[in-house]
């Protein structure tokens, strides 16, 4: 039982489990919504503890318990069904009227619908938000809260021109944002950008993504290592989070495997 994905501690789990593993306490969740622009999500209730990736505004999360003396939730993410500890005040009711994902790299956001006006922060690629009306070319998120319409349009349908982007943002263990992010969010975050679902971390999109490649690769190819995953720009050149560069980083897939530890474990074409 792969507990990233399944909702169950030891001593309570998900109402819809109830029969299926033996706990105490079932609980059937309250739905809710990332409020900030992004919050981390940790495998255990410790202040100490790794990041296993991040929610992003907008995306939902389903609270089964809330530990109130540290200010956490646990629960699920709606948007790939990880299962973590994040803070509770980073989340908020449910988005209402007409939702739109962001497609830009980083979408400022400013106090009027002018790029003059006071800036207020960013939204990262693939936050969801709630849209109350367009002014001047901008969208309007909010009292006071607005950010131009091009950076909610429709992204192209080539999720590899969506992972090139990202080309020079820093590696960061768990993260999915320009800010930082790693192998697998790469690909994940690039994926879902074009209404692709995938899973999180890179041995369930081995798993799930995909069939076998046969002959010579080619765009858009995922190629895997143990623990490691890029995506092929083209037949000979991969584009990859990695701790070698800190960074995305786009290198000729030769030079990756004489650098990596282990051998290719698969190739995989969606």
């Amino acid at each position: 039982m792969d507990t990233r994905r399944i909702p169950v501690r030891h001593d309570l789990a998900a109402e819809h489990l109830r029969g299926q593993v033996d706990v105490g306490n079932f609980v059937e969740g309250k739905l809710m919504v990332v409020g900030a622009s992004m919050i981390n999500l940790a495998r255990n209730a410790d202040p100490d503890a790794n990041l296993a990736t991040q929610l992003l505004y907008g995306e939902g999360f389903t609270v089964y318990d809330e530990i109130t003396d540290m200010g956490l939730a646990w629960g699920q993410s709606e948007r790939d069904g990880y299962v973590g500890y994040v803070s509770a005040a980073g989340l908020t009711d449910p988005l209402e009227g007409r939702i739109e994902q962001v497609s830009a790299l980083s979408a400022l956001v400013f106090s009027e619908p002018d790029f003059k006006s006071q800036l207020l922060g960013s939204y990262s690629l693939g936050c969801r938000v709630a849209v109350e009306g367009e002014e001047n070319g901008y969208a309007r998120l909010g009292e006071g809260i607005y950010t131009p319409l091009v950076n909610l349009a429709p992204v192209a349908v080539d999720f590899v021109s969506v992972a090139e982007k990202f080309i020079g943002s820093p590696y960061l263990w768990g993260g999915r944002s320009y800010f930082g992010l790693d192998c697998s969010g790469l690909v994940q975050v690039a994926l879902q950008a074009v209404g692709v679902d995938a899973p999180r971390d890179a041995d369930m999109q081995e798993a799930e993504l995909g069939t076998a490649v046969v002959g010579p690769m080619q765009r858009g190819d995922l190629v895997f290592w143990d623990g490691h995953v890029g995506v092929m720009r083209d037949g000979e050149n991969l584009l990859h989070a990695n701790v070698h560069h800190m960074a995305v980083v786009s290198e000729p897939l030769a030079d990756v495997t004489a650098r990596a530890e282990g051998k290719i474990t698969a190739t995989r074409r969606l």
